[in-house]
């Protein structure tokens, strides 16, 4: 008998980690320098003359420190110096944001949006738009050459100064419609508020471009309020301490900002204790638009198939569960609605088969023999 999606919505499956791999996916919340292979760091700098202070990979490894545990996200933070040192030219930076589109591809992921800073990237006199438009070109010929769409968020840093976020919000602003979906406000949270960048996001809010903030992390609600209230945010960046505000929550929640969670992150930083007490499984009850994204695939060692395996491990994802996570990434992108509207429709229909074929497996061989 043929069965549809809705006789398996609420059915308890034990979905392995090969359904995760096929699955559609999109990653909205990846940043480019935490996101490299310790093989291309190595070789970039052996190539352009980089003295990383160790010789391996393997001591590359155990300096960058991979999914290790920190005690803040300061100290997080502190591990990209290493990677930032060789993503100084173009060629290094093409060559990451080409390779990290190239690993999207290989899990089935359809779209992303890879977010990083040009200001971090001029320590050899590149300019700011030398610097996106190399990026950029890398995503374009990912597109081409491996079927995965991509945009940029330009990130503003909280801890650098309001002055430079300016600078990069004029470069997001000329850069729209040539591959920039967004801009963003990164780096330490405390301390550090996001109303401080406020000429920033008037610049960007008043050109129409999307705002995504990260907010929520390393500080509570009141970070979140600025996100939302004072810099226009469309989306908000982990939020793993919005459960502290009830009503703020509800805001969020009637008003369908998404939240980029990223759950391997969250623990690695010590915005959560552990996966446990990550709010993940308490905001998709209340119908938050949760998504699920990867942050750093390097620094945190992780891949958006790990991340799904993680969330279904703890927080044991029903097929309905599952379809409202891909189709949250999907909403929440930031897209023309003309071209959303198709890629809604087909990855809905995509996913709804891809969960009735491993319900229909996960019967069969259930089925005792005949």
């Amino acid at each position: 008998m043929t069965i549809s999606f809705d006789d398996i919505a609420s059915e308890p499956l034990d979905f392995d980690r090969d359904f995760f791999h096929r699955l559609a996916k999109t990653d909205l919340h990846v940043h480019l320098d935490g996101s490299m292979r310790l093989e291309t760091i190595m070789e970039l700098a052996e190539s352009d003359g980089i003295d990383l202070g160790v010789s391996t990979i393997d001591q590359l490894q155990e300096k960058i420190g991979p999914g290790q545990r920190y005690k803040s996200l300061n100290e997080y933070l502190k591990g990209f110096e290493t990677v930032l040192k060789v993503l100084q030219t173009d060629h290094s930076l093409y060559r990451s944001a080409y390779e990290l589109a190239e690993d999207a591809a290989r899990e089935n992921i359809g779209y992303m949006e890879v977010r990083y800073s040009p200001i971090l990237h001029t320590r050899r006199k590149l300019s700011l738009a030398a610097i996106l438009e190399s990026v950029l070109s890398a995503l374009r010929d990912a597109e081409r050459d491996f079927g995965v769409r991509s945009g940029v968020i330009v990130c503003g840093i909280r801890n650098i100064s309001p002055a430079v976020s300016l600078r990069l919000a004029e470069l997001a602003v000329a850069f729209k419609n040539r591959g920039v979906v967004g801009f963003d406000l990164a780096g330490s949270e405390y301390n550090y508020p996001a109303k401080d960048h406020l000429a920033a996001f008037s610049l960007i809010l008043s050109n129409n471009v999307n705002v995504t903030i990260h907010a929520g992390e390393a500080y509570g609600p009141d970070s979140i309020h600025q996100a939302l209230h004072y810099c226009g945010a469309h989306r908000i960046g982990h939020g793993t301490r919005l459960r502290e505000n009830g009503d703020l929550l509800n805001y969020v929640n009637d008003h369908r900002v998404p939240l980029e969670m990223c759950l391997s992150s969250n623990v690695q930083t010590c915005a959560v204790n552990d996966f446990e007490e990550h709010p993940f499984r308490f905001y998709l009850d209340l119908g938050l638009r949760v998504t699920v994204n990867t942050d750093n695939r390097l620094i945190t060692n992780t891949t958006m198939t790990d991340e799904y395996v993680l969330a279904h491990k703890y927080f044991e994802l029903s097929p309905r569960d599952l379809l409202d996570l891909v189709m949250n990434g999907v909403k929440s992108a930031f897209i023309p609605h003309e071209l959303k509207r198709d890629f809604i429709k087909r990855i809905k229909e995509q996913t709804k088969k891809q969960l009735v074929a491993f319900a229909e497996k996960s019967r069969r061989q259930s089925e005792p023999d005949a």
